[in-house]
């Protein structure tokens, strides 16, 4: 009886083998084509006179953004302009033998704050150090300002006899 019944739906069972491994092969798929090696560029290959110059040029690359992916240093971005600014750096510090302040003042120059990670603090930059402070603290002040307006007030009322003698009776003379 049962193998009668596997005869008779065997063809449900093809049909389900054959969904699950397309579903498989879908899956795989899918992986493959979203894991980072899929998108991995070319690996510059940069030489060095030192291994100080290797250490600068990567906290540099760190340092600045990718004027094109905005999200990103120019060591994480595989963009065209961020690879043409990882030679440039490579370039300066090897050639030129530049510091960090010049290559960051030549970025500086060409591109503008935007392309530090972290901007310098000036005039034009303060609001941007010191707004989410600011808002935070005006946010607690208000939400401070809101829960005092709804809290029930304490009347300043003195007793006059009537209620100071209501109120010995209630405590039985244990206040004295």
């Amino acid at each position: 009886m049962t193998h009668d019944y596997l005869f008779r739906h065997s063809s449900l069972l093809k049909s389900a083998s054959v969904t699950l491994s397309f579903r498989l092969i879908v899956a795989l798929f899918v992986a493959v084509l979203v894991s980072p090696g899929a998108f991995a560029g070319v690996i510059d290959n940069y030489q060095f006179d030192s291994p100080r110059q290797q250490e600068q040029f990567f906290r540099l690359n760190e340092e600045l953004r990718c004027p094109q992916c905005q999200n990103q240093s120019i060591a994480d971005s595989n963009a065209p302009i961020a690879q043409d600014l990882r030679r440039e750096v490579h370039r300066m510090i090897v050639e030129e033998k530049a510091d960090d302040d010049t290559v960051i003042q030549f970025m500086l120059d060409r591109y503008g704050d935007f392309v530090l990670y972290k901007p310098r603090m000036d005039a034009r930059t303060i609001a941007l150090w010191f707004g989410p402070l600011i808002l935070l603290l005006l946010g607690i002040f208000i939400l401070f300002r809101i829960l005092k307006q709804h809290r029930p007030g304490i009347a300043d009322e003195t007793l006059d006899e009537q209620d100071k003698a209501v109120l010995e009776k209630i405590l039985g003379g244990k206040d004295k």
